[in-house]
């Protein structure tokens, strides 16, 4: 068996009295697409939050590619890729500028079109943010998530909001990602609607 590239044992997030993760514990392994499905509300994206090192935990144990994320954060940081919803870009630059933008940020460097070829946007490189469609932004989303070369790559609810073809092509560009990277991904589709991928899904 692999050694697991994420370990969480006896994760609890409580905010108060309101207990919103409640000892859940889970191992993903490497090269593997892993989702945590369920309804809004379920704790999925305070999860996430927390083994990104964005959100303090509560109690419990958490390792990413062996450091644990109480006492090494920031090697954690540099080993993730983490979507960003499309509402914190800024629609008016093209898309070749926001990658540069964030290639500026991350101090990286890599070329802006081989990453939009990644996820089939090439012909949109000179298109501003706010003319792409719905599934466009989607998928360059994701691209954004490889900019700094992580290891592990976070998303959070990938089909949210997309019509039956761009859930398609979705699923299609995650399967890829996930013969690369390994995937930690959240969403409230139902567990059925996923088997399209080969990876296991817990």
């Amino acid at each position: 068996m692999p050694t697991p590239i994420i370990t969480v044992q006896n994760l609890v997030k409580k905010y108060g009295n309101f207990t919103a993760v409640n000892g859940i514990s889970f191992e993903v392994n490497p090269g593997e697409i892993f989702g945590l499905l369920g309804p809004n509300g379920a704790g999925k994206s305070t999860t996430l939050e927390i083994i990104e090192t964005l959100r303090e935990k509560t109690s419990g144990e958490i390792w990413v590619n062996g450091f644990n994320i109480d006492s090494a954060p920031e090697a954690i940081k540099k080993i993730i890729g983490v979507q960003l919803q499309t509402a914190g870009f800024y629609h008016s630059l093209t898309l070749t500028e926001l990658i540069e933008l964030f290639i500026g940020l991350y101090q990286t460097s890599i070329d802006p079109l081989e990453l939009l070829k990644k996820v089939n946007l090439t012909d949109k490189a000179n298109a501003k943010f706010k003319q792409l469609s719905g599934g466009q932004k989607q998928r360059f989303s994701i691209a954004t998530t490889l900019i700094n070369k992580p290891t592990i790559v976070f998303l959070d609810e990938p089909t949210t909001g997309l019509d039956p073809n761009q859930l398609v092509e979705i699923r299609a560009l995650i399967k890829e990602l996930g013969k690369e990277k390994t995937v930690l991904l959240q969403d409230k589709r139902c567990r059925n609607q996923y088997q399209y991928f080969s990876q296991k899904i817990k």
